[in-house]
């Protein structure tokens, strides 16, 4: 690894844009604490176009120029438009990923995330979608081309799931997990509980940017299908497709049986969960009524958490309280520090 890390973003959305911000404001206690000196030398975005600057590219200058609709050309030599191009044009020795992602198939960002790592670019990505169609390709990709792919922040935005059985439980062997993985339907039962309709519930998450304009995938339960095909695929290692997680989604609730679980001290969740079985997984997503006793009781409004059983500890939960693209964008950077080497 050169004394320089010379960096590249693919997406410069919300996300990425956050991590820029995150880079500049830890930038004196990387090169102090970790050694890592970084340069941002190519961003490439869907609608803002391009820059390759190799002598560094200011980043608050670029957050500023995209945040007011201007081409990132106006800040220098523009670069490929095309996403592959860019990614063969620009001389990076770290790959920061976020780019919008077709769950069904992982495309883009898979294509994209194959080329980095085969010009021997670490890979840091926030996108699930890659995790669940080619995890073990890219991971066997980056081992060859002695490269790290990191995803941290594709389950939980920030939260160490994926690093905590990487580096913090060794031989231990996940038997089963059970959470709530979704903050757009997490949200909108909290926001039912306390008498709202669906519509005002859905209307008031996507005011504040939680829900998109089209919410069918959160709410017919297909992004926590994807997540939790991820985990299984990575944690329990037997790879996993979403078509093959039993979903249900919380499209069949009404704000009468919100109110009918309020008042038997219950709440309705949308519940995420795999248990490996006699040498099979059986995964699922699906709304769950659940006490006071349950540990996922108490996570409201766009929090989530996460119940790990395995052969070494009974049952370990983390939570995660109000993620936001922050929290995301630390995930992407925790996950950079551990491909530069300095953990």
């Amino acid at each position: 690894m050169p004394d320089e890390l010379r960096l590249a973003f693919l997406g410069f959305g919300n996300v990425g844009r956050a991590l820029a911000r995150l880079l500049e404001s830890k930038r004196t206690s990387l090169e102090a604490n970790y050694g890592m000196c970084l340069r941002v030398i190519g961003v490439a975005t869907g609608r803002h176009g391009s820059i390759i600057r190799p002598e560094g590219v200011n980043m608050l200058q670029a957050i500023e120029t995209v945040e007011e609709g201007q081409p990132l050309s106006s800040l220098g030599t523009s670069g490929p438009a095309d996403s592959l191009a860019f990614l063969q044009a620009v001389e990076a020795d770290a790959l920061l990923e976020s780019i919008p992602v077709n769950y069904q198939t992982g495309q883009p960002a898979l294509g994209c995330i194959e080329a980095a790592l085969k010009r021997g670019m670490h890979v840091i990505s926030a996108n699930k979608g890659p995790v669940v169609h080619g995890y073990q390709r890219l991971t066997e990709l980056a081992r060859q081309y002695g490269v790290r792919y990191l995803f941290e922040s594709a389950v939980m935005d920030g939260a160490p799931i994926f690093s905590l059985w990487r580096e913090a439980l060794p031989a231990g062997e996940l038997k089963s997990f059970r959470g709530i993985l979704n903050s757009t339907t997490n949200l909108i039962l909290t926001q039912m509980e306390q008498g709202r309709s669906y519509e005002q519930a859905l209307a008031h998450a996507q005011a504040i940017g939680v829900a998109e304009t089209d919410p069918s995938g959160d709410i017919l339960g297909w992004d926590a299908a994807v997540k939790v095909a991820a985990l299984v695929t990575v944690l329990m290692n037997m790879p996993l497709t979403p078509d093959r997680v039993a979903r249900r989604g919380i499209d069949g609730l009404s704000l009468d049986h919100i109110q009918a679980a309020a008042h038997e001290g219950k709440r309705w969740k949308l519940i995420c969960s795999a248990e490996r079985t006699a040498g099979h997984i059986e995964a699922r997503v699906q709304p769950e009524l659940i006490d006071a006793a349950d540990p996922l009781y108490t996570v409201m409004g766009t929090s989530s958490a996460i119940t790990f059983v395995t052969d070494v500890l009974p049952w370990l939960t983390i939570t995660e309280g109000d993620p936001g693209p922050m929290t995301t964008a630390y995930g992407m950077l925790a996950d950079l520090v551990r491909a530069a080497g300095a953990l």
